[in-house]
């Protein structure tokens, strides 16, 4: 039974996270932190570092506060919760930042049906630069109506 739950926890965290991103991207990086995220749209600089590239340490201090949590007996599904949240966090980079926007040159020749999909909402999603009316999608559940074959 502490397996089952274990695992439970680890899959709950997990695809909470799809939610949270899309809730952060659309009400936080659209919204009040625009100005650390504004230069993901807007190519301005050089470097490849971006200062959206900040948002990654909120999710990283809130999966280290469960392992913290977990460490210290208060709550022992801390360890599969901040697991969870780090797993979708290297999945949403691999697909967001090595994927999509080819920050490292792998996966360039993916044209099944998913991939395609992927970057349709994404491109989609960046042809509006602008703070507002930006459409906002995790990284699993994009619409369907982006998915042609």
């Amino acid at each position: 039974m502490q397996t089952f739950t274990w695992i439970s926890a680890f899959l709950g965290a997990f695809c909470i996270m799809e939610f949270m991103a899309w809730a952060t991207h659309k009400y936080v990086m659209h919204g009040f932190l625009w100005s650390l995220h504004k230069d993901h749209h807007h190519k301005e600089h050089d470097s490849w570092f971006e200062r959206n590239d900040l948002f990654f340490i909120f999710y990283a201090v809130v999966s280290i506060v469960f392992v913290r949590l977990w460490v210290n007996g208060v709550l022992w599904v801390g360890l599969p919760i901040a697991i969870g949240i780090f797993t979708y966090g290297v999945c949403y980079f691999i697909v967001h930042d090595i994927f999509i926007h080819q920050r490292f040159k792998m996966f360039r020749n993916a044209n099944n049906w998913y991939s395609k999909g992927i970057r349709r909402a994404h491109k989609i999603h960046h042809k509006n630069i602008g703070k507002a009316d930006s459409e906002c999608f995790g990284m699993l559940f994009v619409p369907f109506k982006y998915f042609k074959k």
